[in-house]
């Protein structure tokens, strides 16, 4: 009788063991990642534009219907991404997420004392040769240093009405999320 129970336990732990390795290991061997499904709207070092959350239209998940949103997808094997917006006179945010979906980065406009978005990502390299000759502007940006190769950052503005989305939404249009060419 004792046997059986230990079979039996030790059954229920190496199933627990392979359900737990199998729950956790999926999303790294999925296809369908978030970094791919923003690639099926959104070009590479561009901003794009969501359409705005509605009950029938939902871009991505876990949107905030009360705000405007743009994406951009990047990847850092031609260089560091650069993303620039001269954003409006209300809340906005811009967080950067991983290949997986984790948001990684976060930051709003109650962080940096100006309304321009001025944020460089790169590599520990990258940041390296960037530090070596920068820009002029160079104290200005906020440097983060990204660890993997890929990943996107979407840009959020709280849109109180429909003419201030129509000023985010101009604003996001003029914004800029490209290569940064390294010194030298």
């Amino acid at each position: 009788m004792i046997r059986l129970a230990l079979w039996v336990l030790g059954g229920l732990i190496l199933g627990g063991i392979i359900h737990i390795v199998t729950v956790l290991g999926l999303p790294r061997y999925a296809d369908n990642d978030a970094y791919t499904r923003i690639g099926t709207f959104a070009i590479d070092g561009r901003l794009t534009t969501l359409p705005r959350v509605t009950p029938d239209v939902k871009p991505l998940p876990m949107l905030d219907p009360a705000m405007a949103h743009a994406v951009c997808r990047f990847s850092l094997s031609n260089g560091p991404v650069r993303i620039r917006a001269e954003m409006p006179d209300v809340y906005w945010s811009i967080a950067l997420f991983n290949r997986a979906g984790i948001s990684t980065y976060s930051l709003s406009d109650r962080g940096v004392e100006q309304k321009t978005i001025d944020v460089l990502i790169a590599n520990a390299d990258q940041i390296a040769a960037i530090r070596e000759n920068p820009p002029d502007d160079f104290e200005n940006i906020v440097v983060i240093d990204w660890a993997t190769n890929d990943g996107f950052a979407i840009l959020r503005a709280l849109a109180q009405s429909q003419g201030t989305e129509k000023v985010i939404n101009d604003a996001f249009g003029k914004a800029t999320c490209a290569t940064f060419q390294l010194p030298g």
